[in-house]
């Protein structure tokens, strides 16, 4: 696995993937186990600065993910990894709502 070491400025540039994810009843854990299963391979791929999963302290079934890539291409490159096609197969049935929003920087 690559060993990061980006800046604050180095962070504020890239192609940012923000992803909210709701579980569906009684699926919270295997959702969250998926997830935590694709942070080694993803933060591994050199289009990745980071991936990092969040679940809300008050909403066990509520999901947030921030991505972070250099750029676009990165993102699309992302998701055609064999990990990434895998967690999404086990993924999209456990959940009730899956959200994705990319963003840019607005600042530089």
């Amino acid at each position: 696995m690559k060993k990061p070491s980006y800046t604050p400025a180095d962070l504020n540039i890239g192609f940012v993937v923000a992803i909210a994810i709701e579980a569906k009843p009684g699926e919270e854990d295997a959702v969250g186990a998926i997830l935590q299963g694709l942070v080694a391979p993803t933060t591994a791929e050199p289009g990745v600065k980071l991936f990092l999963p969040y679940r809300s302290p008050s909403n066990p079934a509520s999901f947030f993910l921030y991505e972070l890539y250099v750029d676009e291409a990165g993102w699309q490159q992302h998701q055609e990894t064999a990990h990434f096609k895998a967690a999404i197969a086990e993924l999209l049935p456990r959940t009730a709502t899956r959200e994705r929003v990319p963003f840019i920087p607005y600042f530089e």
